[in-house]
């Protein structure tokens, strides 16, 4: 399917249906499909609220994994879409997949990846926008990929000042990292306010100064641009911290919420 197949969910729909609260799945990885889903219990992770095992933060300290941002996002979706054990069939169908790597071309869905001698092992994505980030997947495929990389997307986003940490359902996994659910109703409030004075000029602003910074860029704890997840995570990769390594800068920040 090409990414102009007029099947594509266009980026302008999809966005704006986050924006509202609702978001598409597939009941299999060929359904043509998708139908639009607004749970009435949301899972969402407080990014104050990051629950940082001992052996997470070694990890993290010992930078295990080389971590990087939007450098393999269609390697993440197809691991996220790929069999699971007791999971063989996916929500992520290819007519989702090609929608969501257009809007990552818009700048509005991003992935983090965990790599290990070159070997992609783990990472998550999922869409940005104003000062919220919806959490679509993650994988893993070795231990503590998948938590090291929700530890860069927690702590990338407190960096420009985010609100709202999206994660849809809750799962064991994610509960044992911090997430919470609230009532839809809850959930709209708190989407409303991560959103109030956005504007579609601000968020330009904030994307060229983050491409005109790139690895220099510094950014302080309670932005009030929309910056994103990409200069919050150049932030952590910029070293302003004078700190050993950004997974040290992580723990050490996270900790305190566990």
């Amino acid at each position: 399917m090409s990414r102009n197949d007029p099947l594509a969910i266009p980026p302008e729909l999809l966005l704006k249906a986050y924006r509202a609260g609702i978001f598409p799945m597939a009941d299999s990885r060929d359904d043509p499909e998708v139908f639009w889903v607004e749970p009435r219990m949301r899972a969402i992770l407080p990014l104050d609220g990051f629950h940082m095992s001992k052996s997470l933060a070694r990890t993290l300290r010992r930078d295990r994994f080389t971590v990087t941002c939007n450098a393999a996002f269609e390697a993440v979706i197809d691991a996220c879409a790929a069999p699971r054990p007791g999971a063989e069939e996916s929500w992520i169908s290819t007519r989702i997949r090609e929608s969501y790597i257009a809007l990552h071309e818009h700048g509005h869905a991003h992935s983090i990846e965990c790599w290990q001698d070159g070997r992609l092992v783990g990472g998550l994505y999922g869409v940005g926008f104003a000062r919220v980030f919806c959490g679509e997947s993650m994988f893993s495929r070795t231990a503590d990929a998948s938590k090291v990389a929700l530890a860069w997307l927690v702590a990338a986003l407190r960096r420009v000042g985010a609100e709202l940490l999206d994660c849809q359902f809750t799962t064991t996994h994610l509960t044992s990292l911090g997430a919470v659910e609230v009532p839809q109703s809850q959930y709209l409030q708190l989407l409303s306010q991560a959103q109030r004075g956005y504007s579609a000029a601000e968020s330009a602003a904030g994307r060229a100064l983050a491409e005109e910074l790139g690895e220099g860029l510094a950014v302080g704890e309670g932005t009030a641009a929309p910056l994103g997840l990409p200069a919050g995570f150049a932030a952590l990769r910029s070293g302003a911290f004078g700190a050993s390594s950004p997974g040290n800068v992580i723990a050490q920040s996270l900790t305190h919420t566990s």
